[in-house]
């Protein structure tokens, strides 16, 4: 049997997402498109999260992933694309890949915003060659009455990170990797 890589791995996923969601035709967009969609999720995440705004001001940067589609059954993916917002300005646009095994089923999509809390951070996530989230992001996942704001925890960590409006079913917990990637629009 054939050993298959991490890259391998990612690809076979993401191919399955692709297989699973293409009903949809929302996996791609162009940059009108996106600006659009990023603007949404924006303002639904600032009126279901009061707090998120507190983080938004003090971010050096922020992106924002619109529409994750997340499909699987044991094999899965995630694909969303988005913006990356310097102030209020649209810099660069990427897209977010994930590829999953384990006791996965089923079909959900929702919003993703990543803070980058200081300009060394933001640095490095711009100039890399597709960044991986480490051990420094935090994230919040969105729950019934859910609110969220600064702590001594979260004031401290360089990435922080918020899930939100979730849609669709998805069962079963599994292994993950996740890659953000600059893209040409």
């Amino acid at each position: 049997m054939k050993n298959l890589t991490r890259r391998g791995f990612m690809a076979t996923g993401t191919l399955a997402l692709a297989g699973c969601a293409a009903g949809s035709g929302k996996i791609t967009g162009t940059a009108s498109q996106i600006d659009i969609h990023v603007r949404d999720a924006l303002e639904e995440m600032y009126q279901t999260f009061p707090g998120s705004r507190e983080f938004a001001q003090r971010a050096t940067g922020m992106l924002v992933i619109p529409n994750v589609t997340k499909a699987g059954l044991f094999l899965g993916g995630s694909y969303g694309e988005g913006a990356l917002l310097i102030g209020d300005a649209t810099v660069d646009y990427y897209s977010f890949a994930s590829a999953s095994f384990g006791l996965l089923i089923g079909a959900q999509q929702s919003r993703q915003v990543l803070f980058f809390m200081t300009p060394e951070v933001l640095r490095d996530f711009r100039v890399s060659d597709g960044f991986e989230l480490g051990v420094d992001a935090e994230f919040a996942v969105q729950e019934e009455g859910a609110r969220i704001g600064m702590t001594s925890t979260t004031s401290n960590k360089p990435i922080l990170g918020i899930v939100f409006g979730q849609r669709g079913f998805l069962a079963g917990a599994s292994l993950e990797g996740a890659k953000y990637s600059r893209l040409i629009r």
